[in-house]
């Protein structure tokens, strides 16, 4: 059976491949496009499981808040050629309105969610990598509830956070400059009672190491590994640290500016560049 130009277009409308992967695969299914598609799929399955060892370091990370929930998708790949392409940064987005309407627990969940043509996101990633070529999987989901939210994409789609606030008023501009202060300053916590016991315990044995390099006496060694932590806690806690705009504030203090009690009840991070 004769492959028309038409057949070719729509089962590339259909599965997003390339004309000529849509071309052999109507070939193959002598027009049938229910096995054509089903052809492109076990390409994909089979690409997936070829380059399963292969490192999936670029991609595609966005971020969207909806009043109390926000989240961030990161759909990995193996190239920034493939990263930028329209197909996956709109199938990344596809992903993101999924985990935003359905509020998924965990990756896992989110993976097994189906789009609008009742096929599983797990199943669209693998069909995306048999159409590139590339190993394609979901680097990243997190979220944030609270009583209000705010996101932020810096710019290239490599980096996104997501805040959220104890209060639902709260100005756009302030709640952006957070999330922002997220994204350029890497906090660890948002507050020192939250920062991990054993990252507590390598910052005083470091603290302690140095002193002791120096020369400090050793019953003097705990005093000086607790200055050292506070000093941690300052550069690496969001609310104790200084402001990106102002660093004469911190950012408890410049969102007290606005309201005594305002505060930051969590963020998130997602990042494909190295830290």
């Amino acid at each position: 059976m004769a492959v028309t130009m038409a057949d070719i277009s729509h089962l590339r409308k259909m599965s997003g491949a390339g004309m000529m992967d849509c071309k052999k695969a109507l070939e193959e299914a002598n027009g049938d496009f229910e096995k054509a598609m089903e052809i492109i799929r076990k390409k994909g399955q089979a690409v997936a499981a070829k380059r399963s060892d292969r490192e999936a370091s670029e991609g595609c990370v966005l971020a969207a808040e909806n009043g109390e929930y926000a989240a961030i998708v990161a759909l990995k790949c193996e190239t920034d050629f493939v990263a930028k392409n329209a197909d996956f940064v709109a199938l990344t987005k596809d992903i993101l309105n999924i985990a935003m309407d359905k509020k998924p627990a965990s990756k896992e969940e989110l993976l097994a969610l189906t789009l609008a043509d009742g096929r599983s996101i797990q199943d669209h990633i693998t069909d995306r990598s048999g159409i590139t070529g590339e190993k394609m999987e979901l680097g990243a989901f997190e979220s944030v509830s609270g009583a209000s939210t705010i996101s932020y994409i810096h710019p290239g789609n490599k980096l996104a956070t997501v805040v959220a606030f104890n209060q639902a008023t709260i100005e756009h501009q302030m709640a952006r400059d957070v999330a922002m202060q997220v994204a350029a300053m890497n906090p660890v916590a948002v507050r020192p009672d939250e920062v991990p016991q054993h990252i507590i315990d390598q910052e005083l044995e470091i603290a302690k190491d140095k002193a002791r390099q120096a020369g400090k006496p050793e019953n003097l060694l705990d005093r000086i590994a607790q200055g050292s932590l506070q000093k941690y806690y300052k550069e690496n806690t969001l609310l104790q640290q200084e402001f990106i705009k102002d660093a004469k504030i911190s950012i408890e203090q410049y969102l007290q500016s606005a309201n005594k009690e305002l505060t930051v009840v969590s963020f998130k991070r997602v990042t494909l560049n190295v830290d």
